[in-house]
């Protein structure tokens, strides 16, 4: 008696539908169980900064031709690069620090990685004073 006096006394709400799913609660609890989760931990991916050079810190190359390249969005200049064929047989885009230079074709250059953030495909800088390309020269 007393139980149906229970049912009786409940409020319409409660026999109303669930507030979710069985295949929303299937979306929000994830594959790994949690017996897992307490022992490994969770998967954090890691990402991993390729080098152009394959782990060498410098490189020597072979000026194929000299470019002007634009920087993205918000900067505006003409940014001083160079076509190089690097000792690995890679042809990339370098970027050629400092005010003014004077390479040309079949020069040679010395590169390091380092990339230029506003230029899209510059990932290699040239090294000023070091085979065909001379120190910055002063201003007078």
């Amino acid at each position: 008696m007393s139980t149906r006096l229970y049912v009786t006394l409940q409020p319409k709400t409660v026999f109303a539908e669930p507030l979710c799913d069985s295949e929303s609660i299937a979306q929000i609890r994830s594959k790994t169980s949690l017996w897992r989760l307490h022992n490994v931990g969770p998967h954090i991916k890691t990402h991993y900064r390729k080098n152009p050079f394959g782990n060498k810190p410098f490189m020597k190359g072979i000026i194929l031709k000299t470019v002007i390249k634009k920087p993205k969005k918000p900067n505006s200049a003409n940014r001083k690069c160079v076509v190089v064929k690097l000792s690995n047989g890679k042809e990339m885009t370098a970027y050629v620090p400092g005010i003014g230079h004077n390479l040309q074709e079949h020069n040679i250059v010395l590169c390091r990685v380092g990339r230029l953030r506003d230029t899209p495909g510059v990932n290699i800088k040239c090294v000023r004073g070091k085979y065909d390309l001379p120190h910055v020269a002063k201003r007078e």
